[in-house]
């Protein structure tokens, strides 16, 4: 869960994140830079695990078709035998 956090100016005049606990006191606090960059980085895992997960589904489903296409062909291959042993069997 996401926690609310509060801006504050540090007495160097440094911008800090203050995040509070229920009864109002101050859980922790963070210089701004470094929870800004945190946040960053959190979104981008995020965003390349996505992308990589969008790039992976088109090449199952080619690697499922080619399955297919392959069964077919050996499935056409069969019939097609057959086909030829019963022509010959009704020849002789």
């Amino acid at each position: 869960m996401a926690t609310k956090r509060t801006t504050l100016r540090s007495s160097a005049g440094k911008k800090l994140y203050a995040v509070r606990n229920e009864d109002g006191t101050f859980k922790d606090i963070q210089s701004y830079a470094k929870a800004h960059a945190a946040d960053i980085k959190k979104a981008a895992k995020k965003e390349v695990a996505k992308k990589a997960a969008k790039k992976a589904a088109p090449k199952k489903a080619a690697a499922k078709k080619a399955v297919k296409k392959a069964v077919k062909k050996v499935a056409a291959k069969k019939a097609a035998a057959k086909k030829a042993v019963k022509k010959a069997a009704k020849k002789k």
